[in-house]
């Protein structure tokens, strides 16, 4: 693990807000299945998996009316009507990320999800894990007024907790919405990726700390 020298110092957080797809657990497929079955109803060219992965970041309501227009909606609860199918049966926790959750759990740190899943599906998912007991808030699209990479969710996920936003408050991700949203709220984002991050990629939202796994998370805690 690494800190960029250009970015704030770490400071031993009080609040860790994850995002999910691809951070916690491996749903890919699913989507990546369920996208091209509605792509398919519409009579548009499939996406290959590395495609997927590469431009589904943004929620449904941001991102699906650029790809249908103003049939967005209608290609939306077809979206759903296949995810909905199979993703519970289909979902795989990330390697380590029970025990992560285990060890941060124990610390006594808040924990919540933000994402920009359908927050009702999000929280069956999380449920079906049995890690309902582990994060105070689960907030996911449609649940603040904007989603991801908007500050709104990150409030929403504080909620209860008497945190406020700040370096104290870890934003841990895979991808540059992530970045872009700890940025936009004030907080230390955390990139967790086996490549390293490029400015090219990333530009003004190059995460303040970067680690190629998930399991080092608790102990950078406990050692801050």
């Amino acid at each position: 693990m690494a800190l960029s020298a250009k970015n704030k110092e770490a400071t031993k957080p009080k609040a860790i807000i994850f995002d999910w797809d691809n951070t916690l657990v491996d749903s890919w497929v699913v989507i990546h299945d369920a996208l091209n079955a509605t792509l398919d109803d519409w009579g548009m060219e499939k996406w290959t998996i590395e495609e997927t992965k590469s431009r589904v970041a943004h929620s449904m309501r941001d991102s699906f009316p650029l790809l249908f227009g103003d049939d967005w909606e209608r290609a939306g609860k077809v979206f759903y009507d296949h995810f909905e199918k199979t993703h519970l049966d289909r979902l795989t926790p990330l390697p380590n990320a029970e025990y992560v959750l285990g060890e941060l759990f124990e610390m006594g740190i808040h924990m919540a999800i933000v994402s920009n899943k359908t927050g009702r599906l999000l929280r069956l998912e999380v449920e079906h894990l049995g890690w309902n007991k582990i994060f105070k808030n689960v907030v996911g699209s449609l649940d603040a007024v904007n989603d991801k990479p908007a500050p709104d969710p990150v409030i929403l996920a504080l909620q209860g907790s008497g945190i406020e936003t700040g370096s104290h408050v870890w934003f841990v991700g895979d991808a540059v919405i992530d970045m872009q949203c700890a940025k936009n709220s004030g907080c230390f984002g955390v990139l967790v990726d086996k490549n390293q991050p490029k400015i090219a990629e990333f530009g003004d939202f190059m995460p303040d700390f970067h680690t190629n796994e998930l399991s080092g998370l608790p102990n950078l805690a406990k050692t801050l």
